[in-house]
């Protein structure tokens, strides 16, 4: 298979995934400040997610631009994060719904983990289909980010027992982490163009 059918697949989905969460967003009862205002916690939410989404659509882009070839590890392992990434709009929405409980502030943070141990996989599979004289092996197995996000998630999960702002300060601090995509891994690329 080719990686720009892999890719493009991935974008369709994602595009779904970021459409379903904006119909969810109900309109206020009321044409005013107030009424906007009565729905913040809800767009926070959104707000969230759609970042979350789009990082991961960022950070996808970079990483499967690295792959010479597409294996069937990279498309099962894709698939698997694409499939957690699809829950995002439910477990969203039942966050809103619910007010922030810490139940589903759970629910929201263990999704978030499976989502980052997903990219963890499609990240390996990338890497071991790479020979290891390449370059971009060696960035991509210096990748921290993937790593501290899960660290972070695995706390946050536990801290919403106790307060459920932590956790949502702790989901803020992994999206800020990832919200420029790995440098190195564009320059590696930009010099493999220019050999």
């Amino acid at each position: 298979m080719n990686k720009n059918r892999l890719e493009a697949f991935s974008d369709g989905v994602i595009a779904i995934i970021i459409t379903i969460m904006v119909l969810e967003i109900k309109t206020p009862d009321h044409a005013d400040l107030d009424g906007l205002l009565s729905i913040a916690p809800t767009l926070f939410g959104y707000f969230l997610s759609f970042a979350f989404v789009g990082i991961y659509w960022n950070n996808h882009h970079h990483l499967v631009h690295t792959a010479k070839r597409v294996t069937p590890g990279m498309m099962w392992a894709n698939l698997n994060l694409l499939f957690w990434l699809s829950l995002i709009p439910f477990s969203t929405k039942w966050m809103n719904e619910s007010h922030y409980d810490k139940f589903t502030v759970v629910i929201y943070a263990i999704l978030l983990q499976l989502c980052g141990v997903s990219y963890y996989f499609l990240n390996k599979a990338i890497y071991n289909s790479l020979e290891e004289n390449d370059g971009i092996k060696r960035v991509i197995a210096a990748d921290f980010k993937t790593t501290a996000s899960i660290i972070l998630y695995a706390l946050a999960i536990p801290a919403a027992f106790f307060n459920v702002k932590v956790s949502l300060l702790l989901f803020l601090v992994v999206a800020f982490i990832w919200m420029i995509p790995s440098k190195a891994i564009e320059k590696e690329l930009s010099e493999k163009k220019e050999q």
